[in-house]
């Protein structure tokens, strides 16, 4: 339609969200949605002063519609090419996005359309840009690989407001070399910008000035964190690297203070006083804030469960200064010996903790279930409680195993723990039932000694009374979602998605490799998943088996919208347990404290668009953390393996690509590589479908889950990488020799780790 055939208002009765603007604005001027579907239909782009004239807009509503055209710039919905004419992102071939750089100097664009792919951008693109950064590209076409190949159009933020790295002094010109592999460019600081740092130190400097084509960042330093083996200096950097917020505000502060540090007496009337019940906590060793607590008993036709939360919600009030700041976190990162709380310590380890003998406040899940271990009913209500005692996981698996082993000061508690793993047993043949994915992943325990430097890695071991409070807290989190989904409440799911079609294939052509087969065809389901880890119990590589099992799952995130559960095997899942370090369960506790004063779900404080937005916070944090903790766990373990250059260990491999093989250490679980330069002489060809090395003469293979008996080589702690070497004598390396020509090498990788194609789904592990 032109503008010819409008009349200056009709825009108005076109307009699909003139309501809302109306509701909302004195001056209502055309919406988004409307200006993008026009300047489609248009079928080019037009100027802000033609696209004013087409609304026939005037004074104060030119002025506002202005001011809405350049939000939709900046937020990349529309980009203004070079005669200052505006047109909508998916007409121009463009692609909106977030830049993913990759050490060796290359980086793709991650389009915000999760069904597009990966667009390559070259290290010429990447000059003007760092890791991070929203951007829009231009698709200039497809490179020999077959990928999508951009150009970058246009920078719609520069993310990178801080960068830590390492400071270097050169011949009086000083730069930072960005700590983040990711960050390709080295930050230039001038001589009167570098706030004392020597030469070597760790600091963190602020971008005064972003890369451009011509010209590297410009920073001044702004914070020197010292020495870069420094004990917990591998934490510091973590949590800057990786943009973990760790300073509290000093309201923040004044009002976790003035919360106190006992429950005040009024505010324990109008809630029900479970005091008497023996509720205990079971935690770890090292477990400082205690969320839940629980209770079980056996009754005529089952069992009755109590699983008490810490009524975080009661002190944490929406929009206030905790409530900004604990969104912002979104939860508590913890690293090795270190935590960074959600909430200022005097709660989360003090007034919300249900610490043992003291009063404290709590949203009480109570459930009945049958024999079988089936919730009949449940319901949801405020209680003042006290932890009867502070267990650990060790002393129950321990007690249920040897009644006699209990202390005479616990005696009243046997009871209670014996119905408590009666009910567990009941739950886990449930559990089995329903097919729900059992995997048992080896976790590790980094030990320190009293300088901080790691003395051993121990095995941390999942016994029964891990597993007891697991479905005890899985049938709460049931609980609460079918009672919220039965209220229409709009809430954050826990959602696990199956898996993508491309790692399906890769999984089935890696069990195909060992005779294995999932069953389900196209669609399996998470009870073929639990056969097939069942079929493989006592083999020499379950371990290896069970881990490309997990990679070929997506990861869980919190939605609005409830697709279920994967990997629980469950239709409705939402976390309720756990609020004083994840935000998605202090939401859930206002859902039910909106319902326990009996208001209606459309007055609820959010609506499904702002649970939307809080979804993607919490995902995103989420990630950031795994992130974090993961840089960490890798630098210590470089640490720890840099006093055994030279070393020979027992391994196995867990990766195989055109360039080497990964192998895991036996015992300490630390990964490296052997590269294929390293090998046996020979020419040596990957088999993407078969994952193998395959030497041309010898025909010898490398293949998943191969021993390997190799020696540490090198280890670089900025990298954090380790390289071995196939020890002399061991079958696989029994003929080392000079580097083949023509002997590996890796094309560079997407961010699904694959070489060659795009990215075909966001999927990774949960």
């Amino acid at each position: 339609m032109s503008k010819k055939q409008r009349s200056a208002n009709d825009w108005r009765g076109r307009d699909p969200r003139f309501s809302a603007e109306q509701g909302s604005y004195a001056q209502p001027v055309p919406s988004r949605q409307l200006v993008l579907d026009d300047l489609a239909a248009e079928g080019r782009p037009m100027t802000r002063g033609e696209l004013t004239d087409y609304y026939a807009l005037v004074g104060d509503a030119a002025e506002a519609f202005d001011h809405r055209l350049r939000a939709m710039l900046r937020d990349g919905q529309l980009l203004e090419n070079r005669r200052g004419a505006l047109g909508p992102i998916d007409k121009m071939d463009l692609v909106r996005g977030k830049v993913q750089g990759h050490r060796d100097g290359f980086g793709f664009l991650l389009p915000d359309d999760t069904e597009g792919d990966d667009v390559f951008l070259s290290p010429r693109q990447m000059r003007q840009v760092m890791h991070g950064d929203r951007v829009v590209v231009h698709v200039t076409g497809r490179d020999a690989r077959g990928r999508r190949e951009g150009r970058i159009a246009e920078v719609l933020d520069r993310v990178n407001e801080t960068v830590i790295g390492r400071f270097v002094a050169d011949n009086g010109m000083y730069h930072v070399v960005p700590d983040n592999a990711r960050i390709g460019q080295q930050i230039r600081v001038p001589a009167d910008a570098r706030n004392g740092a020597e030469n070597e130190q760790i600091v963190t400097v602020r971008i005064t000035q972003p890369p451009s084509k011509h010209g590297q960042p410009v920073g001044a330093v702004v914070e020197v964190l010292g020495d870069r083996m420094a004990p917990g200096m591998e934490i510091e950097i973590a949590i800057r690297s990786h943009a973990i917020p760790h300073q509290w505000p000093a309201e923040v502060i004044e009002q976790a203070k003035a919360c106190g540090d006992a429950v005040a007496e009024a505010d324990k009337k109008a809630r029900k006083d479970l005091r008497d019940l023996p509720l205990v906590t079971i935690d770890g060793a090292d477990a400082r804030d205690f969320d839940d607590a629980v209770y079980a008993r056996k009754t005529a036709r089952g069992f009755k469960l109590w699983v008490a939360i810490a009524d975080v919600s009661h002190y944490v009030d929406k929009d206030s200064p905790l409530d900004a700041e604990a969104q912002h976190r979104a939860t508590s990162v913890y690293f090795p010996d270190h935590v960074v709380p959600m909430l200022p310590e005097a709660l989360s380890n003090g007034l919300c903790s249900l610490n043992p003998e003291v009063d404290r406040l709590a949203v009480v899940c109570e459930m009945r279930l049958n024999k079988a271990g089936e919730i009949r009913s449940s319901s949801f209500y405020s209680a003042v409680i006290r932890s009867h005692a502070r267990l650990l996981y060790d002393q129950v698996a321990d007690w249920l195993a040897n009644p006699e082993n209990l202390p005479a000061r616990h005696q009243s508690l046997k009871k209670p723990l014996t119905d408590l793993h009666a009910l567990y047993q009941a739950m886990l043949v449930q559990r089995r039932d329903r097919g729900a994915i059992e995997f048992e992943t080896q976790a590790t325990r980094i030990i320190f000694n009293d300088e901080r430097k790691i003395a051993r890695i121990v095995p941390v071991e999942r016994n029964v009374a891990h597993k007891i409070i697991e479905e005890c807290m899985i049938a709460a989190n049931v609980a609460t979602a079918t009672y919220l989904t039965r209220k229409k409440m709009p809430l954050l799911y826990r959602v696990h998605a199956g898996p993508a079609a491309d790692a399906l294939e890769d999984l089935r052509a890696f069990l195909a490799e060992r005779g294995l087969a999932l069953p389900g065809g196209n669609d399996p389901d998470a009870a073929d998943y639990a056969r097939l880890l069942e079929q493989v119990q006592g083999r020499s590589d379950t371990h290896l088996i069970q881990t490309v099992m997990l990679r070929s799952l997506q990861r869980a995130v919190y939605s609005p919208h409830n697709d279920g559960h994967f990997g629980l095997a469950l239709d409705d899942y939402a976390h309720f347990t756990s609020p004083i370090r994840r935000y998605p369960d202090l939401l859930v506790h206002r859902a039910i404290k909106h319902l326990e004063k009996r208001r209606r779900a459309k007055a609820f404080d959010y609506d499904v668009p702002a649970m939307e937005g809080l979804g993607q916070i919490c995902s995103e944090a989420e990630q950031r953390a795994d992130d974090a903790t993961r840089d960490v766990d890798d630098w210590l373990k470089c640490e720890y393996m840099s006093d055994s250059l030279g070393q020979v260990f027992d391994g196995t491999v867990t990766g195989v690509t055109g360039f080497g093989l990964f192998v895991e250490l036996d015992g300490i679980f630390a990964t490296g590589l052997v590269h294929v330069s390293s090998l046996s002489s020979d020419f040596y060809h990957f088999d993407a479908q078969s994952r193998c090395l395959r030497g041309e003469h010898s025909g010898k293979v490398y293949r998943l889950a191969d021993k390997m008996r190799v020696k540490v080589a090198r280890v670089d702690l900025d990298e954090r990488k380790i390289d071995f070497e196939p020890e002399a004598g061991d079958d696989a390396g029994r003929h080392r020799g000079k580097k083949p020509r023509g002997a590996g090498g890796g094309a560079p990788k997407s961010r699904s780790g694959k070489k060659g194609g795009p990215r075909k789904s966001r999927g990774k592990r949960s």
